[in-house]
């Protein structure tokens, strides 16, 4: 399967980067390809380095003015125009969504899958990877959103929360099958 995964190119503490490369083992592992923007740098180069390392492919999406953070060697690499259209690729690309720790890019990103899903517009199953509580609060505005009826489809429909990789790996694959 395709997994895109949505995270910080940051350099950030072993708190993120554990369940990053535990991620990335059980992607690599299961013969998967990662899809994600391409960096070579923080977070981003964790993941890519461990699926590499376990045996995945990499599949990257990046961008005209981050083209000097490109990973070297990937099985695949896009340069997009702008950032809509290397999210446009990136979902396009993808079987399965998993948002990990980020910033704005990240929340930017997370917020269009949903859109699409609230929508119809994909059926593709999301993750949201809740490392330490990271999301908690973006987990709490959701559920007011869906409790206040800002949501026309429940919001179990539209993402999974997990608190740790194995679990958003096992959601995957049940959502998805041996692909």
């Amino acid at each position: 399967m395709n997994i895109c995964v949505f995270l910080s190119a940051a350099d950030l503490a072993e708190t993120y980067t554990r369940p990053a490369r535990e991620l990335a083992r059980l992607i690599g592992q299961g013969g998967h390809t990662l899809v994600w923007g391409g960096s070579n740098v923080g977070l981003m180069k964790v993941v890519a380095d461990g699926v590499h390392a376990s045996g995945g492919r990499l599949m990257g999406v990046s961008v005209h003015f981050l083209v000097d953070k490109v990973r070297p060697g990937v099985d695949d690499m896009v340069i997009a125009q702008d950032l809509a259209e290397r999210k446009r690729l990136l979902l396009d690309k993808a079987d399965a969504v998993v948002i990990m720790v980020g910033g704005t890019g990240t929340l930017d990103e997370a917020t269009e899958i949903l859109e699409l899903k609230k929508h119809g517009h994909t059926d593709m199953p999301v993750v949201l990877l809740n490392t330490a509580g990271f999301y908690d609060g973006l987990k709490e505005q959701f559920r007011r959103m869906e409790d206040e009826g800002f949501l026309p489809r429940p919001l179990s429909e539209l993402m999974f929360f997990a608190d740790e990789p194995v679990e958003a790996m096992t959601y995957l694959k049940e959502s998805l099958g041996d692909r």
